[in-house]
Parts: C-alpha cells; sequence; structure tokens
C-alpha cells in the first residue's frame, strides 16, 4: 500500500505558495502544520464510521464506503504484548483500544498445556472494585475482567500480573511526518531521504512519510495551504503540481 511521501507534498506546497505569492513554508513550519493535518484526516475516519453506522445500511454504496475507510485505517491496527507495573502499561501511541486477551500458560507435570487465550470484558471503576471485593462474582482466569484508565490497563483476578500475559489489538496515532534535511554548499536545504542517517539530517530522526493512503494526497495538500492563508478552490491545481513535482523527481533518478 503505498502513502504519500513527504518530499512530494512540501515541494507541491512551495510550487503552489510561489505561484501565488504567498512568500515561503520553512520545514520546521510545514512539520509543524503537516502534522496537524495528517492527525485531523485521521481523526475524520472515525467520524466516517460513526456516520456510517447511523445510515441505511441497505445503500448500495454502504459496503463500499465502509470498507474504504476501515482499508485507511488498518495501517494503524497493531497488537502489542504489555509489561506489568502495578497495572499494565499500554503503548504511548494507543490512539484506540480494541480487544484485550489473557495469555495463560499451565504446566502441570508431566503435561504441558501451552498458550491459552481469554478475551478479557471491559469494566467500569465502579464495576471494578465491587468485583475486586466480591466473594461470589469474583473474576477467574477463565473469566478475567480489566479496568483502563490513565496508561494502565488492570486486570482482574489480582493474580494476573506476569509480562506479555496481557496482549492488546489497538489503533496506534499517526507517525508526525518529518521533512529532514541537510544544508547543501549554498546554504540551500537538501531533502534527506527517509532512512538516510549520514550526513546527519535535521531533524536527526530523519524524515517520516505521511501514514495515509495516496489517495489523500491532495487533500493533504490543499489543507496545508489552508494553513498558510492559500484557498484552493480547484483541487486540480494541486494535482498539476503535484505530478509536475513526481515527475522532476523520476527525471532525477534516471
Amino acid at each position: 500500500m503505498q502513502m504519500v511521501k513527504v518530499n512530494d507534498v512540501y515541494q507541491t506546497v512551495l510550487t503552489i505558495l510561489n505561484k501565488e505569492q504567498r512568500g515561503y513554508m520553512t520545514p520546521f513550519e510545514f512539520n509543524k502544520i503537516a502534522a496537524q493535518v495528517q492527525q485531523e484526516i485521521f481523526e475524520r475516519y472515525f467520524d466516517d464510521l460513526n456516520q456510517q453506522a447511523r445510515a441505511f445500511q441497505t445503500d448500495v454504496d454502504y459496503a463500499d464506503r465502509l470498507f474504504a475507510t476501515e482499508e485507511k485505517l488498518e495501517v494503524f491496527r497493531t497488537t502489542e504484548k504489555l509489561t506489568y507495573n502495578n497495572g499494565f502499561i499500554v503503548p504511548d501511541d494507543l490512539y484506540k483500544l480494541g480487544n484485550v486477551t489473557f495469555r495463560d500458560y499451565t504446566d502441570i507435570s508431566p503435561i504441558s498445556f501451552g498458550d491459552v487465550y481469554v478475551e478479557a470484558e471491559k469494566v467500569t471503576r465502579h464495576e471494578f472494585n465491587l468485583l475486586r471485593n466480591s466473594n461470589l462474582a469474583a473474576p477467574t482466569k477463565k473469566y478475567p475482567q480489566y479496568l483502563y484508565e490513565g496508561n494502565k490497563i488492570k486486570v482482574l483476578p489480582d493474580s494476573i500480573t506476569a509480562d506479555q500475559s496481557i496482549i492488546i489489538d489497538y489503533i496506534k496515532k499517526p507517525s508526525n511526518p518529518v521533512w529532514a534535511y541537510t544544508v547543501g554548499s549554498l546554504g540551500e536545504y537538501v531533502f534527506s531521504d527517509p532512512g538516510v542517517v549520514s550526513p546527519a539530517p535535521i531533524p536527526s530522526g530523519g524524515s517520516v512519510n505521511f501514514e495515509l493512503q495516496e489517495s489523500e494526497r491532495t487533500e493533504i495538500i490543499i489543507n496545508i495551504l489552508f494553513y498558510a492563508g492559500v484557498v484552493i478552490r480547484d483541487p486540480q491545481i494541486v494535482q498539476v503540481a503535484s505530478q509536475k513535482i513526481q515527475q522532476e523527481e523520476v527525471n532525477e533518478k534516471q
């Protein structure tokens, strides 16, 4: 699945700003605005899903729209085994929590039963406290329950504390796009491709492409220009400029 390249977007933005005589956007300004725009588009996917859930589901386009949105979110779906520290610590990039699964390994010599996976049930704080103090309805390893608060998942029964015994499915936050560069002999900014570490790029983490599908490229550029004070009413202006940048990039590599 092809993602939007950060250099294509930045060069297209610069081209249109120059054409509109709206000045220049520094890499620092671009990176800040690009991260904001990507986050807004990412969050809109969830709004789209909510709207589709309320839509009349016999609509002939319903399945196509739902599939398209789910496909855009697929790159953000991931799985993680959690570490315990007075609760299981969730990853910093967690945006939306999915299933919480308890992985139990029972070893009764001379027979090993291997891993057993049990999906835990989510409860409120009030329910969690009641269950923790209950003798009759206390959760067991066969029927675990959890509370998600802050950056931790607390699991009942309390005996579940082993590292990597809790596995979560979740949707992660998108990584911020970054246009990194080195400084040329004339003081100009020279793009540093993602993954390049020498010469050392600025910022030091290097370039990072957008985590959005190629189909979002025009909207990304229009929204970045909007933050720069340029309103584009005809998307074809962006598409033509972007195609020109891409062709120039191809020609440079030949």
